[in-house]
């Protein structure tokens, strides 16, 4: 176990990839930033893990066209008051995007919760993966 000059416990990267599929399954919502000529843009996004990459379904506009072929990043974390944790994962890497999926790629796809949801597939290729696990008061 490794621990950073801040106190942090550095997660390795198999843990990394793990606590990415435990949130996906559970539904939750990452973030996913975004480089633009102006400044990076970040928005929340339902995902999935698949192959160790992670899919969002993006309709096509703005967003789907600044992510492909671009390195993007993609954050996800969990506080556990009650037991005083928390942890964040991000993973950094190159997004491509799937204009026609095949039906393998759209049914790995998550269903998000906007009300007209894309249907091209985002895949975020995860290079790099850095994470830290942390103390937090209780009860917060």
């Amino acid at each position: 176990m490794w621990v950073d000059a801040r106190g942090s416990t550095v997660i390795p990267s198999p843990e990394c990839i793990r606590l990415l599929a435990v949130t996906a399954k559970d539904g939750g919502i990452g973030r996913l930033g975004v480089p633009t000529d102006q400044a990076p843009v970040v928005i929340p996004v339902n995902f999935t893990l698949h192959d160790d990459q992670i899919l969002v379904r993006v309709g096509t506009g703005f967003f789907s066209q600044a992510a492909d072929g671009h390195l993007v990043a993609f954050e996800v974390d969990h506080v556990d008051s009650d037991a005083g944790m928390a942890w964040s994962v991000l993973a950094r890497g190159l997004a491509t995007l799937i204009e026609s999926p095949t039906e393998v790629e759209f049914a790995a796809a998550p269903h998000p919760l906007v009300p007209e949801p894309g249907d091209m597939v985002l895949v975020v290729r995860p290079d790099i993966l850095t994470g830290r696990r942390f103390e937090v008061g209780r009860g917060l």
